[in-house]
């Protein structure tokens, strides 16, 4: 793993520290506001940060292995379009879903840049087939000059897609830190298209 990656990886470890830290400090007022004369468990905090640290490095060290267009096999399982919502993570307070791993990862690359002073939204993710077959009839394919992939063959099918809103500030940023997260820009014409890929 190269610098920017470890950097990434603690910046996330950061991230959740902050977050345990406002859980034991609401976990201590509560206590507090009880009179229940009984401070936090003092080990509490130490484990939760263990946790965190624990699994967000074995969100990042994960394997997965592929086929031959570079879709996990548990993914191909399924069936394009079809995934199965346990398979799936939310992305943010967002109605967006991405396949979980996929969306753990958009959720830390969007928490990162937002501490970088960098807004990234999103506009689309996951696609079930039925989807699909409406994109492609009201934008056309893109294999004839629109903006569809034919249906059963489109990365935002395999949850593993998302389309962002991004400024030209957000856009650079991505363009320089997305490769850190697993998401890469593959999609001439689509600059808002971005695809992630778990390592192998």
């Amino acid at each position: 793993m190269g610098i920017e990656g470890v950097n990434s990886r603690i910046a996330s470890i950061q991230s959740r520290i902050l977050a345990l830290q406002g859980q034991q400090a609401t976990t201590a007022t509560s206590s507090t506001a009880a009179k229940s004369g009984t401070a936090p468990a003092q080990g509490s905090f130490a484990s939760h940060l263990r946790s965190a640290v624990a699994a967000s490095t074995a969100e990042t060290d994960k394997t997965y292995k592929l086929n031959s267009k570079g879709v996990p096999e548990d993914l191909v399982a399924y069936g394009n379009g079809k995934i199965p919502a346990e398979a799936l993570g939310q992305v943010g307070d967002t109605r967006h879903k991405l396949w979980a791993p996929a969306a753990q990862n958009l959720n830390r690359m969007i928490e990162d840049a937002k501490r970088d002073g960098v807004k990234i939204g999103i506009t689309d993710s996951y696609r079930p087939y039925a989807e699909q077959v409406d994109l492609a009839r009201r934008k056309g394919l893109y294999s004839q000059g629109g903006l569809a992939a034919k249906p059963g063959t489109s990365e935002h099918g395999w949850g593993m897609a998302t389309d962002l809103d991004l400024n030209s500030e957000a856009l650079s940023w991505m363009r320089k830190n997305a490769k850190n997260y697993g998401f890469v820009e593959n999609v001439p014409r689509e600059s808002w298209h971005w695809a992630y890929r778990p390592r192998s």
